[in-house]
């Protein structure tokens, strides 16, 4: 503030120098452990989240920075501004100046028309600093044409009104850089209560803003993906429930008779991701009173994965109905998956099970085979051949046969419920079961709470006695 300014403005006593020695130190202090969690945070920078955590820690800096120098300016007083003798042209200043730099001041004299300004306002305007000072008139030129009005109206309220000025304006400096600068002044009054003179601090807050603008961008952004995923994630939703079976418990298929099975399946969905995967399970009761199981996983995630595992899903149930055996089927499969736009790799295990005979007839391509629980005690069906659907267009696939027993518990999964053998350790547990329902539950307490990377689905058949 210019040393005229009237005794009424200037009788405030500032505070000690030692208290603010103390929060000088504070601020500095804040300010370290600041940029050390800037430091320590290594975000993509193609990643919006990322970009907007570096705006955010960007922005506080600055705010601490400003505040660490308004400080020391309250503890050493303004700094002087020399009227009759400038130092010599420098050249534009760096992106990064200190805040010391990014804040001038000025006074302008409205009964001698002259006009007083810092070394540093010379510096955010770009302005030679052996050219005299603009007026107030001439004052609008460096000031974007939408922005003058909202000068002109700050300084007429200063000057008419008496009322502080407070407000920001853009300016295109020689070079044609454009500078957001936050002005704040007030009038200067005689003793019958006249403007005489008005006085500002100029900030550049450039740097400032364009952090601001970075979080807002950075936020939107981030708000646009979330949204997006939300809708995909209800697509893949809608999808999903479209693809597996309406039925959820220990569901009865139509025309169960004697030595029929007990079905119960569950669905796992990832921790880690709320996209929807490529898992399925499916039962269904054949034409000719068989039983097809299936389960499976395609790679990926998303509405993609979901609506091709529903094109697999459809066909596999087709074919089956048309008699077509478990090898076959798989065969066929490949050959759809290979065929598709999009490519993609997948396993799967499918089964016929004959009741009459009690004879369970499977193939697999890339899964983990079924494992047969009988007398509390569990092992792993013997694998037939078979590589991944999708791997390869001419893939050969074999065919196994188990005959199963009264009270013998077939247990299907994906390759992302659990290890064979922790599954096969619950033998004991699962040979106390009374249902297919209280099988899987107990699946789902041991291999269902955890952190899981993956989907996953498992499903149950018990041979009713």
């Amino acid at each position: 503030m210019p040393p005229h300014v009237s005794a009424d403005r200037s009788a405030a006593q500032p505070p000690g120098r030692g208290s603010v020695d103390a929060l000088i130190t504070q601020t500095r202090r804040l300010k370290g452990d600041m940029d050390a969690v800037r430091q320590d945070a290594h975000s993509d920078a193609t990643d919006p989240q990322g970009r907007w955590q570096r705006a955010l820690y960007d922005l506080a800096l600055h705010q601490l920075d400003d505040l660490d120098t308004h400080l020391a300016q309250l503890r050493d007083g303004p700094p002087p501004v020399p009227a009759a003798e400038r130092a010599p042209a420098v050249p534009a200043a760096p992106r990064r100046e200190s805040l010391l730099s990014r804040v001038g001041s000025a006074e302008w004299n409205l009964l001698t028309d002259e006009a007083v300004w810092s070394e540093e306002l010379y510096g955010i305007l770009g302005r030679d600093p052996a050219a005299p000072p603009l007026t107030l008139d001439e004052l609008p030129a460096l000031v974007l044409d939408e922005d003058r009005p909202k000068l002109t109206a700050m300084v007429t309220d200063c000057l008419i009104d008496a009322r502080p000025i407070d407000g920001e304006f853009r300016v295109v400096r020689p070079d044609g850089e454009h500078r957001t600068v936050h002005m704040m002044g007030e009038p200067v009054l005689d003793a019958e209560g006249g403007t005489t003179s008005m006085w500002a601090v100029l900030r550049d807050v450039s740097e400032l803003r364009r952090s601001q603008r970075a979080v807002r961008e950075s936020r939107d952004s981030l708000q646009r993906q979330r949204h997006r995923a939300q809708t995909e994630h209800r697509l893949a939703v809608e999808l999903q429930e479209a693809v597996l079976p309406p039925w959820r418990g220990s569901p009865r298929l139509p025309h169960q008779g004697p030595r029929s099975l007990d079905l119960a399946a569950h669905y796992l969905p990832a921790a880690t991701t709320s996209q929807i995967g490529g898992d399925w399970y499916d039962a269904l009761e054949l034409s000719d009173g068989q039983t097809l199981l299936s389960v499976g996983d395609l790679t990926g995630h998303g509405p993609t994965v979901t609506s091709t595992t529903a094109m697999l899903l459809g066909a596999l149930r087709g074919m089956a109905m048309a008699g077509t055996q478990p090898a076959q089927l798989m065969s066929w499969l490949n050959q759809l998956l290979d065929a598709t736009v999009q490519p993609a790799l997948g396993g799967a295990v499918c089964c016929r099970y004959r009741p009459d005979t009690r004879t369970l007839m499977w193939a697999q391509a890339g899964h983990p085979v079924p494992l047969l629980f009988r007398d509390g005690t569990g092992r792993r069906l013997d694998a037939p051949e078979g590589v991944l659907l999708g791997a390869t267009a001419r893939a050969a696939y074999g065919q196994a046969e188990e005959t199963l027993e009264e009270g013998d518990l077939l247990l299907l999964h994906t390759d992302g419920l659990a290890p064979a053998d922790r599954l096969l350790g619950l033998a004991p547990r699962l040979d106390r079961a009374r249902t297919a329902q209280e099988c899987v539950r107990m699946v789902v307490e041991e291999c269902g709470e955890s952190e899981r990377a993956d989907d996953a689905c498992v499903l149950v058949a018990r041979v009713t006695r």
